[in-house]
């Protein structure tokens, strides 16, 4: 994350999160994601944390959430982007890929680790030229 960012995060950390929380949750519905994957994602925050994020009780997120909610935010966009409706984006991550083995792209990110997201919005980024 680039000092400029940091910086505009650290101004109103609480605000960012509960920004950040709201966007995040909203694609995890869109692409009907179940709770403890959306754990596996935020990267295994406590299961109490969790649920406090999910009703909006926040007051910051860590550097490596936040990282985390923005690959997620970037793979949504680049699916926007890829796919000719958002019913067909969101639909993308459940279906078997030969790209990645014949599992699902979902099944890819949950991998757990911060780099299959960062692989996955590479490869997207990719795929739109």
């Amino acid at each position: 994350m680039s000092a400029n960012v940091q910086a505009v995060l650290q101004q109103n950390p609480a605000k960012t999160a509960q920004v950040a929380l709201e966007v995040f949750f909203n694609i995890m519905t869109a692409w009907q994601v179940k709770g403890k994957d959306q754990m596996i994602l935020l990267g295994k925050p406590a299961e109490s944390t969790f649920y406090n994020w999910k009703k909006g009780k926040v007051s910051s997120l860590s550097p490596d959430t936040l990282e985390r909610i923005s690959y997620v935010m970037g793979i949504y966009k680049a699916l926007g982007s890829l796919l000719p409706s958002r019913a067909q984006a969101d639909a993308w991550l459940h279906k078997p890929n030969k790209v990645f083995n014949d599992q699902t792209a979902l099944a890819f990110m949950l991998k757990g680790s911060m780099i299959n997201l960062s692989d996955m919005r590479r490869y997207l980024d990719a795929q739109r030229g």
